[in-house]
């Protein structure tokens, strides 16, 4: 990762910071950037501490706008200098902003006291209780999603900040009044000001570590940049510390030999203290027989599909069981668990065609989420509509990884991906060369122009008994439901609507 030194505007990034003032001297903290989803989250959590919160934010739309409105937080929908007057106690700065952003320059030029997103996390939430890291690749979001609910039902009010929300649930986070606090720790950088890995900031207790594989090559520079960052989190570990690692990931075995901390591992393919005996996939999710230490502790039911998921869950039993949750508990919290909302979430469907939103965008992740969606629903077609949205998935350099990412689809339709001030044309993702490589492996593919161009070329071929699973890490021009609504249009009927359907993660 870039150090700040050799940024070209490093005079901008460095410089002294004045100290942050002690939770209790604290009463109003101003969020810059406060609609994006981790510092909304933040900000109802302080509002809940009983902190006076306002911020601003140029994109202010819903959920996160109303969301906010509703509890009573007020922001601006622009930004200025001005609105920094009166000062407040704090300001926390998003990590969307850069430098020459004019309200993170008047908080830096007037030496208001500032800090990032995790440091504000830690500062005011982290410092009595257990903070349980969750860290990885793929699956944090729903391993943190389901590793709160089964200690909430086991009793325990974990506190949790979680990068997606939980279905039924309509948040992302809860300061709680357990000893423990689940935080999905991503290792994305902090502020404009401080490019290490958020979840260096969140005093880790215990770690579930999900995998390795390189990601956001727009701030490591390669696998084993990426690697060391991990390498830094597990090393936070104290020695009465604990990390659930990934079994079946040889690099997360391989930080796992060098822990500080008590380790104990999961994983269906290698030899682990955590695994599965026998599997009995469902249209509803998977009963499967759990082993710890080659011992059966009993038979459960998980409202999942895909093995990415099983995986997900033995990393939640391993740490449950180590704490001290009986089978029960464990068996009641992994069978309520609704799952999170953009997880092969259901929207509806109308026609005979089920539309699904997924966050996909890593290659692993969208191979797995069609395996996954193709356990679920064996015989129906299924169609992938692909938006490659995010830093990494932009580059070139993943090309050859999405062409086999789809071999589970029986159709795939690829979104232009957008042009940003950070890429470059001769390292840019070409969705006509993907789609080529797609279709020499005997499956149709085409590209489109956006969201737009996609929808009425999706309104054509798609056929009654359809599934169309729709992935971007984004709100991909709000095509989920759009498709859904034109879908209904057309065919004049009810749609058959799972919104609270336990299965829909």
């Amino acid at each position: 990762m870039k150090r700040l030194e050799e940024y070209p505007d490093a005079h901008l990034r460095l410089f002294e910071r004045p100290p942050a003032p002690p939770p209790e001297a604290v009463r109003e903290v101003y969020l810059i950037g406060i609609c994006g989803s981790g510092m909304g989250t933040l900000a109802v959590l302080l509002h809940e501490g009983g902190y006076k919160v306002r911020g601003s934010d140029a994109a202010a739309y819903p959920p996160m706008s109303t969301y906010l409105r509703q509890r009573g937080i007020s922001f601006y929908e622009d930004y200025d200098p001005a609105h920094l007057e009166p000062p407040p106690d704090l300001v926390v700065v998003g990590n969307a902003c850069t430098p020459t952003h004019p309200e993170a320059a008047a908080a830096r030029e007037r030496r208001l006291p500032q800090l990032s997103l995790p440091e504000a996390l830690a500062h005011f939430f982290l410092r009595h209780r257990r903070p349980v890291v969750v860290a990885g690749t793929h699956g944090k979001t729903t391993t943190s999603g389901l590793l709160a609910h089964v200690l909430h039902c086991a009793g325990w009010d974990p506190g949790f900040f979680i990068g997606g929300v939980m279905i039924g649930a309509e948040t992302s986070g809860r300061i709680g009044s357990g000893p423990w606090f689940v935080i999905e720790g991503d290792e994305y950088d902090s502020a404009y000001f401080d490019k290490r890995p958020k979840f260096l900031h969140y005093r880790p207790q215990s770690v579930l570590l999900t995998a390795i594989e390189f990601d956001h090559a727009d701030l490591y520079d390669d696998l084993e940049d990426y690697r060391e960052a991990f390498e830094q989190l597990v090393a936070l570990l104290p020695t009465q510390g604990l990390l659930i690692a990934h079994g079946d990931d040889p690099l997360v075995r391989q930080l796992a030999r060098q822990c500080p901390a008590q380790v104990r591992t999961y994983g269906l393919h290698t030899p682990c203290d955590i695994t599965v005996g026998s599997l009995h996939p469902t249209f509803e999710g998977q009963h499967f027989e759990l082993i710890a230490d080659g011992q059966k502790i009993g038979r459960f039911f998980l409202p999942l599909s895909g093995r990415h998921n099983l995986r997900n869950a033995l990393a939640v039993c391993a740490f449950a069981l180590q704490q001290g949750l009986s089978p029960e508990q464990l068996h009641e919290g992994l069978a309520t668990f609704p799952g999170m909302k953009r997880r092969l979430e259901v929207r509806g469907e109308a026609g005979g065609i089920l539309v699904v939103d997924d966050f996909a965008h890593h290659p692993t992740a969208v191979r797995e989420t069609l395996r996954a969606a193709r356990q679920r629903w064996p015989n129906r077609r299924l169609i992938a509509v692909f938006e490659p949205r995010s830093n990494s998935s932009r580059r070139r350099r993943f090309e050859s990884d999405y062409i086999e990412a789809f071999d589970d689809a029986d159709a795939v339709w690829l979104s232009m991906p957008p042009f940003r001030h950070n890429d470059h044309p001769e390292d840019f993702f070409d969705p006509e060369h993907v789609a080529a490589g797609i279709r020499a492996r005997g499956i149709p593919a085409e590209v489109a122009n956006g969201a737009d161009a996609l929808l009425p070329r999706l309104l054509e071929s798609l056929q009654a008994g359809d599934v169309a699973l729709l992935m971007s890490n984004g709100a991909f021009g709000n095509l989920p439901a759009r498709l859904l609504h034109a879908l209904q249009s057309r065919t004049q009927t009810t749609p058959a609507s799972f919104p609270n359907a336990p299965f829909s993660a």
